[in-house]
């Protein structure tokens, strides 16, 4: 392959990775409702907030142009608090008045 098609393939990604990369940080900013949330669990909220700092920390499993490790740890920690808001809403649902 020449080097225009490896450039071309290089940006693809890289406008892939950004795109995921916005989605993430809306989910990010939507998730503040939930933190604000007494029924949520202090250690989903906690889980939460060390993602978020793991993600802004420059010490990371993986070198920084691969963010694969940062955006697992956020996916998984903001899936834990979206479970846990869901098990506190239940929860709150199923006690009487």
């Amino acid at each position: 392959m020449d080097n225009s098609l490896w450039l071309v393939v290089a940006a693809v990604l890289a406008l892939a990775v950004a795109a995921c990369a916005a989605v993430l940080l809306v989910r990010v900013f939507r998730a503040r409702r939930l933190l604000r949330d007494s029924g949520v669990p202090l250690q989903s909220k906690a889980l939460f907030w060390t993602a978020v700092i793991y993600t802004v920390s420059p010490v990371d499993l993986l070198p920084d142009p691969v963010y694969l490790d940062d955006v697992g740890v956020l996916l998984v920690a903001l899936r834990a608090l979206h479970a846990a808001a869901a098990r506190s809403g239940a929860d709150r649902k199923e006690l009487p008045g």
